[in-house]
């Protein structure tokens, strides 16, 4: 074999195993305590064996090459984390406003654990939700839904802040300020719940707040008016309390369709971030407000209304300078013929990877990779994640917290 030839080779593997192990690559696992998802277990109200439950969850993260964990610290306007404006959760203690026994700071205990490891530690919040079921869920007497109820509306099983009230917009940034002022953490994250997913017959009863608030927009310009206030207001809070601090939305992977919008998506889903949750989610990234887009792309290759390589691409092209990292539903292993082949979720990985302007994933949610499903985590340890990177620097950001 020439020497040439050789060359050739010793360079499409060099090539090969670059794009397979990336230098910087974002690598992250949702952990979800909304009705205990992924921790604490349920019914685990005991301090100790929940610090045991995490070290062992980070340890496992960290031995499969894990480099951030997003965290739901805020999961129904209530907190993993001594608050001055929100009960303790009930995921936590069993009953909302309980207290830990004995008592500690889940959230500095977290973020401590993660940066011990060289991991980022992301704090999610959820913003309007506050009362996940009603009439089962404790709602603390402390809680905001009893000292404002004027704030709230029920729709479906659950209560919502009302987002076009101007005084909710203003308390939301309050707790996510109290956030960033007393914890490290790295970020702060939102995922897909802005206003509710639609329930079929039935829309959002802000008659009241539309009629005061509206100023002449239409109903839905106006509630995507909502969502785009608080979302600067918030990332202005951030950098001002910290400039360093990154602020990263997790949006359903659907921005819009083609047809109804020629920059949209050649996709024909059933919802979308600009028609029904009223995030314009591009609009943010465009004006620089938020840092980082991990859009929810839990679909499987040629799926029939939203196929995830056409999303993969179109992100891709959409994201104006800011990372983009792409959620990815392991939670999905095993849920159908589709999801139970083992080599799905790597070819996403490998896709992503080949994709420009792609800097990293996220997995939902932590028990999926605790659990191996598709003997998915072994792969990652083994093949995927075999070699460590760094979470990707963001420059705008690593320029601003140095002044």
């Amino acid at each position: 074999m020439s020497k040439f030839v050789l060359l050739a080779l010793a360079m499409l593997l060099f090539v090969s195993s670059s794009r397979e192990q990336p230098p910087y690559e974002f690598r992250a696992a949702w952990i979800a305590t909304v009705d205990n998802i992924d921790w604490p277990t349920k019914g685990n109200y005991n301090t100790d064996s929940q610090r045991v439950e995490f070290v062992r969850m980070l340890d496992s993260f960290q031995s499969v090459g894990i480099n951030a964990v997003i965290a739901q610290v805020r999961p129904a306007a209530d907190a993993f984390y001594p608050s001055q404006y929100e009960p303790w959760s009930e995921w936590l203690t069993g009953r909302q406003g309980q207290p830990p026994i004995p008592f500690y700071d889940p959230l500095a205990f977290m973020i401590e654990e993660a940066h011990r490891r060289g991991m980022e530690f992301h704090a999610w919040c959820n913003p309007y939700r506050a009362v996940f079921r009603v009439g089962q869920s404790t709602v603390a007497p402390a809680h905001i839904t009893r000292i404002h109820p004027e704030w709230f509306l029920t729709y479906g099983e659950a209560r919502y802040f009302d987002p076009g009230n101007k005084e909710v917009q203003r308390y939301v940034n309050a707790v996510i300020s109290d956030i960033v002022q007393r914890y490290n953490v790295d970020a702060i994250h939102f995922d897909d719940y802005f206003y509710p997913y639609r329930i079929a017959g039935r829309d959002f009863p802000d008659e009241l707040s539309y009629a005061r608030y509206s100023n002449g927009l239409t109903r839905d310009d106006w509630r995507r008016s909502n969502v785009d206030s608080i979302i600067l207001m918030i990332s202005r809070t951030i950098k001002r309390i910290k400039p360093g601090c990154k602020f990263g939305i997790s949006p359903f992977g659907v921005w819009r369709n083609i047809d109804k919008d020629a920059q949209g998506s050649a996709t024909k889903a059933g919802v979308t971030n600009y028609e029904d949750l009223y995030a314009d989610v591009l609009l943010w990234l465009k004006n620089g407000w938020i840092d980082y887009v991990a859009p929810q792309l839990y679909w499987e290759f040629g799926h029939r209304a939203a196929p995830y390589e056409v999303l993969l691409d179109w992100w891709s092209k959409h994201s104006y300078g800011k990372q983009c990292y792409i959620g990815l539903g392991f939670y999905k292993a095993g849920s159908n013929a589709i999801w139970r082949d083992k080599t799905l979720l790597p070819r996403e990985i490998l896709a992503l990877r080949n994709t420009l302007n792609v800097q990293g994933m996220i997995f939902f949610s932590a028990k999926s990779i605790l659990d191996n499903l598709n003997g998915w985590t072994d792969s990652l340890r083994n093949n995927y994640f075999r070699v460590a990177t760094r979470v990707p620097p963001m420059p705008w950001l690593d320029s601003a917290a140095n002044h």
